[in-house]
């Protein structure tokens, strides 16, 4: 029974995304600003139908981002992106450049100023972020960045990438950290959802000044460790799990 809610929560949450294009894309060709009351309205609608269809209900703890920031998070399913889309009054991201050509989805994020990058060679893509991120007709708002480069399950570890910080110096923008423990309810891959309460927490700011190895260290030491607490309060168990921060 739960496969099949999960089954039918995932057919609608694809149709209502398709529903709402048809409504605000023509308006959304015009003024970008419509652009982001559809996100934002499909990713509250996300939210709220998640909670009585499967049962997970969502939280976004800590001072929401305003302005030009960096929002470095920690990446465990397409819901930590829902949540912050949700709440950030102007969200952008680094992508994957495949994304681009997505129904729907492809387009809408780069209305709203997405960065495309091509996975591959470190240089390169630190390249196209760059001048993605500073493109003058890009617009102001609150980037949001993966430092692992990808959906990470809960428990497991990747290593922390050195394009945040790249960003973090070139830009001179706070960094705000973020963790989440969404991947216990909604898989990176997969149709189970399984019920309880989702989060994403904003955590406090990270200064611009800091060099390259400080920043860094701080950062995955604030994310994985309150990412490690969320997942806890969500009923997960760390024995024999090895830890990788020092």
């Amino acid at each position: 029974m739960r496969y099949l809610r999960s089954l039918i929560f995932v057919g609608q949450m694809y149709l209502a995304m398709a529903v709402l294009a048809a409504v605000f894309t023509p308006f959304a060709l015009v003024n970008r600003r419509f652009a982001y009351d559809a996100v934002h309205t499909y990713c509250r609608y996300v939210r709220w139908s998640a909670a009585w269809m499967v049962g997970i209900r969502s939280e976004v703890r800590g001072p929401v981002p305003q302005g030009e920031v960096i929002v470095a998070s920690k990446h465990q399913s397409f819901l930590d992106i829902i949540l912050i889309v949700s709440v950030l009054p102007r969200p952008k991201f680094i992508m994957k450049a495949s994304l681009r050509f997505a129904p729907i989805l492809g387009w809408y994020a780069l209305r709203i100023g997405c960065v495309p990058v091509e996975r591959g060679r470190r240089a390169e893509a630190i390249r196209q972020m760059m001048s993605g991120v500073m493109a003058g007709d890009a617009p102001a708002g609150q980037l949001v960045i993966y430092p692992q480069g990808t959906r990470v399950a809960p428990g497991a570890f990747v290593p922390y990438k050195s394009g945040t910080a790249v960003i973090y110096e070139t830009t001179g923008q706070p960094c705000i950290p973020a963790a989440t423990n969404v991947g216990l309810f909604w898989p990176r891959k997969g149709i189970m959802r399984k019920p309880g309460l989702a989060v994403v927490e904003f955590l406090p700011a990270i200064e611009p000044g800091l060099d390259r190895e400080t920043f860094m260290a701080r950062l995955e030491c604030e994310v994985e460790t309150a990412s490690d607490t969320l997942m806890a309060e969500g009923g997960m168990t760390f024995d024999g799990l090895p830890d990788h921060r020092s």
